[in-house]
């Protein structure tokens, strides 16, 4: 395993990780789900990410029983959490960035993975209606009192993040050290061309997820619609909608040729294609079957066969390199 340090922090953070959106406490048993952590665990990987909203609080349970089962070190891996869309309740206070759903946030998912302290600690989307300043101290305080270790964004804008920046800086707090975005080869402009000052100036670190494009960049849709997958899950028609076209489909048909001249694989083609890009600083994997991950494990070793040559060929196919302005 390579592990890379988080933006400009002293945390190293494996380049592979595991996040627990839409399978654990949902898709996949707790036993998958402790054989998928132990695999990743036994494979070098120290960061698993999780949100209290995912399956409404219940992955962060699953994921809390598993840790406290294994017993392993705990300065041997790092755990997150998101705040903001909360865990279900509707009521006024339950979800949003105000000082009181991050501090109750926190404190339900210290509760439900059981430890007494998140590692990271995400902005899940970024409140319109509170201020941010309000927002940046109740993460200071959370750091102060030892609940989190680092604080960061997910799906914020540049703007948004610098703003957090800029208030922190004035206020002599602690910044935003990660964002997790989407990133992977048909979502791009992001990480690409909007972060790319950010990097620079601030130090960003990046805890992308969706490499695959919700399976996309695979096989498993160039056939019959397949059973058992996520785009096929109930309530999750608009990421089927917006993920599957004949366009896409016809992109990684071609992968596939590129990926079995490079006697590869699809999937690990696109992990070594994002793990490629030096401002990550590691990729979620996700999935529900054992075997899919240790596969994908392999794309370190894949990581070197992306020759210039070769990411030329992969831009051809994809036509969507991004454009970087003028400075």
């Amino acid at each position: 395993m390579e592990y890379r340090r988080l933006g400009k922090s002293g945390l190293q953070v494996s380049a592979l990780s595991l996040g627990s959106w839409l399978t654990f406490g949902k898709q996949i048993s707790d036993d998958v789900a402790e054989q998928m952590m132990i695999t990743a665990y036994e494979n070098g990987v120290n960061f698993f990410d999780n949100a209290e909203i995912y399956a409404r609080g219940q992955s962060e349970i699953v994921m809390g029983n598993i840790l406290s089962k294994l017993n392993w070190e705990r300065s041997s891996y790092l755990v997150s959490s998101k705040v903001f869309f909360g865990d279900g309740g509707k009521k006024p206070n339950q979800s949003g960035l105000s000082r009181k759903h991050v501090f109750e946030a926190c404190h339900a998912a210290l509760k439900r993975l059981r430890v007494d302290y998140l590692d990271l600690f995400f902005c899940h989307r970024p409140d319109k209606n509170t201020p941010i300043g309000e927002t940046v101290w109740a993460m200071n305080h959370l750091i102060q009192q030892g609940k989190i270790l680092y604080w960061g964004t997910s799906e914020w804008s540049a703007q948004e993040i610098m703003e957090a920046h800029m208030v922190a800086r004035q206020l002599n707090l602690i910044g935003p050290t990660m964002e997790q975005p989407q990133y992977n080869m048909f979502h791009r402009e992001k990480v690409e061309v909007e972060f790319s000052q950010i990097y620079k100036k601030v130090g960003l670190g990046t805890t992308i997820w969706s490499p695959l494009a919700s399976g996309v960049l695979t096989d498993k849709y160039l056939g019959k619609f397949p059973e058992g997958t996520r785009l096929g899950m109930e309530g999750l028609e608009w990421l089927k909608e917006r993920s599957l076209s004949e366009e896409r489909l016809n992109k990684v048909r071609q992968l596939k040729t590129v990926a079995d001249e490079l006697n590869t694989s699809v999937p690990r083609l696109a992990i070594a294609w994002c793990l490629s890009n030096p401002n990550v600083s590691t990729v979620i994997l996700g999935g529900s079957k054992v075997e899919h991950l240790r596969e994908n494990f392999k794309a370190l070793d894949d990581v070197a066969k992306i020759t210039d040559e070769v990411n030329e060929r992969i831009e051809d196919i994809l036509g969507n390199r991004p454009e970087h302005p003028p400075f």
